[in-house]
């Protein structure tokens, strides 16, 4: 999807875990070990965001991990407000001199270790299950290797 905003725009981040091991995508442009995710759409809200990058970048139907709760137990309330399921971080990072990114990160869990590849070519890249040991030798960078070790240490099985 084509950047909303010049300067800054929202992006969904998700680390997914089965049994004991977090899925990481090697980035096709940046060349870095990455979580599945992509820019929230001026019709999405992040959740959404993050179950549609999941499908469309590996395949999976994921459960994004949190609860939805307001004032009425997460039920709509006046006009359709509805409450989302909050992300378990937020962050915020340069994508270059010019342009910024705001990340809604989540944490979701996968029935399956079964990927397929991404309906986009340009996503299609390397992807890796990992678990905690193999996380620790990996290169990465510091905010993911934080994600990815908190996701695995929230929902390994």
């Amino acid at each position: 999807m084509p950047h909303i905003h010049e300067k800054i725009d929202y992006c969904v981040e998700v680390f997914i875990v089965y049994k004991n091991k977090v899925l990481l995508r090697m980035h096709d442009k940046y060349k870095i070990w990455l979580s599945v995710g992509g820019h929230i759409e001026l019709h999405e809200d992040p959740v959404e965001t993050a179950l549609r990058e999941v499908k469309e970048e590996v395949g999976l139907e994921v459960k994004i991990i949190g609860d939805a709760h307001g004032p009425l137990n997460g039920k709509p309330e006046n006009r359709g407000y509805t409450y989302l399921i909050p992300p378990r971080y937020l962050g915020r990072h340069p994508v270059n001199e010019n342009h910024e990114h705001i990340a809604f990160v989540y944490f979701a869990t996968s029935t399956t270790d079964v990927l397929s590849d991404s309906v986009s070519e340009h996503e299609r890249s390397h992807t890796r299950w990992v678990n905690m040991e193999e996380l620790g030798k990996m290169e990465l960078i510091p905010n993911v290797r934080f994600y990815a070790t908190e996701a695995l240490k929230e929902l390994s099985q």
